[in-house]
């Protein structure tokens, strides 16, 4: 038997879907430096699986790492 191939939707890394996918799985929200870090890891388009990840690991993540350099 043949298996269906259902590719994974993707939805865009903007801050909005951070902040409420943060919610969703915290119950807390990001605060900027975060959401920037996670933008610059995932990239423009992340699948929510990937999302959501991301997300707990940057909160188990030492501040230094996070905020970018100037």
């Amino acid at each position: 038997m043949k298996k269906a191939i259902v590719p994974k939707a993707t939805i865009a890394v903007s801050e909005l879907n951070l902040k409420k996918s943060a919610l969703r799985v915290l119950g807390q929200r990001l605060v900027s430096p975060e959401v920037m870090y996670i933008q610059s890891k995932l990239g423009d388009k992340a699948t929510q699986a990937e999302i959501d990840a991301t997300i707990i690991a940057v909160r188990k993540m030492p501040w230094a790492s996070i905020v970018l350099p100037d």
